[in-house]
């Protein structure tokens, strides 16, 4: 009998069961107080989230709401821009991927934008960040997590850079909030965005964000879109409301998704995502294959998801026999996007996997390879991915 689907974009992730049904269950009004008691549960474990999700559990901030709006991250990304600088402004935007240059695309259509600049999968220089951002920026962007090309960015030095200048700080947390390490305080961060279908292992449909009060204080409710204004959306919050129509299904979702990181606990959760990504990682690289991104400068390989390149014989075109004889095998992965299409593939440990499924996701890419003609050990990959499995799961516990 074939193996069950095994889902490894980076994004939708797999979901639990309970997730599933939580979706099925008899439609209430979203005015109704049992939506209210959805709505509550769901923002109860986003505050859990996006205030402690350190490897000790520690809170790094308590002065913020949580917010669940009623679209993808991009809408929280347009969101907190229109919100601060709607009736113009000045931007700096990060780039160094696609979620990058789509924050500075979304940023274009409100305000002035300054880009700072590296190519995709380099690290972002500070120094150039600090030369850009002045005392007339009014909002710094920058992704985090890197999901094009599986860089971790400088959030820390970055969100010093925008506090000294007294500029508001907005990061998108899409692929690290709900698996790595979030340090609201120490990072100065005053916005955070995520996604209900990447690490917090929810369906795609609903986004949140975690707005704390410098940047509410800055809003601009007169100018802002009008689905989109983050005044309107606090004030309703308060009563465990959207201001229009909620996705009532998706809403359930992430109140169970939430809870189901509470009960992990989040530290756990942070050091599990770790352990596989460096499974993944190392697997690989004992395999034959080489990372894509460079983490020369200040930035970190990502923990979420991983980023190889593909051997030179089978780039470009040549790559769809690749990615065919990987879906032969009923397993998705993802490859490269823009430019980087036929160049890399990539592979995402968020939600609930197993090891067994991170093991197995690195010898369906070694089968693939090896079956387009690519030379690649194996043996190796799997064994060095399962001492890293075990090694890290030995020193998790011992932190």
């Amino acid at each position: 009998m074939d193996e069950d689907f095994l889902l490894l974009n980076p994004g939708p992730v797999p979901v639990t069961d309970e997730v599933l049904q939580s979706m099925a269950e008899p439609m209430v009004s979203h005015r109704s107080a049992e939506f209210e008691a959805v709505y509550e549960r769901a923002q109860d474990g986003l505050d859990y989230v996006f205030t402690q999700s350190t490897l000790s559990g520690e809170s790094t901030a308590d002065d913020g709401t949580s917010l669940i709006l009623n679209g993808t991250a991009t809408m929280g990304m347009e969101a907190a821009v229109a919100n601060l600088v709607g009736d113009g402004g000045e931007v700096v935007s990060l780039v160094n991927g696609k979620f990058g240059r789509r924050f500075a695309r979304i940023a274009d259509r409100y305000a002035s934008v300054t880009r700072v600049e590296a190519d995709w999968g380099e690290s972002l220089s500070v120094d150039d960040v600090a030369e850009a951002v002045t005392d007339d920026t009014d909002v710094v962007t920058m992704v985090h997590n890197e999901t094009s090309t599986g860089l971790l960015n400088p959030a820390k030095e970055v969100g010093q850079i925008a506090a000294d200048h007294d500029a508001v700080f907005v990061m998108d947390g899409v692929t690290s909030i709900g698996g790595d390490e979030i340090r609201l305080d120490d990072w100065n961060v005053d916005i955070a965005i995520t996604d209900a279908q990447k690490a917090l292992a929810a369906p795609p449909g609903v986004s949140a964000m975690y707005v704390r009060e410098r940047a509410a204080e800055r809003l601009d409710g007169e100018s802002a879109p009008f689905y989109e204004d983050l005044d309107w959306h606090l004030r309703k919050a308060d009563s465990h409301q959207t201001p229009f129509t909620s996705a009532v299904p998706l809403f359930r979702a992430l109140a169970v998704a939430v809870e189901d990181i509470e009960s992990e606990g989040i530290e756990n959760r942070i050091a599990r995502h770790r352990r596989q990504s460096a499974a993944f990682r190392e697997g690989f690289h004992a395999m034959g294959l080489d990372s894509f991104p460079n983490t020369d400068g200040p930035t970190q390989f990502s923990n979420t998801l991983t980023a190889i390149a593909l051997p030179e014989e089978i780039r470009g075109d040549s790559s769809e026999k690749f990615f065919d004889a990987v879906k032969d095998r009923n397993v998705s992965i993802s490859g490269g996007q823009a430019h980087l299409g036929g160049e890399i593939f990539r592979v995402s440990n968020m939600g609930h996997l197993t090891s067994e499924q991170i093991l197995r996701g690195i010898r369906t890419v070694g089968e693939a390879m090896q079956e387009v003609g690519v030379d690649v050990d194996i043996d190796a990959g799997v064994e060095t991915a399962e001492d890293a499995l075990d090694t890290k799961a030995v020193s998790a516990s011992d932190d």
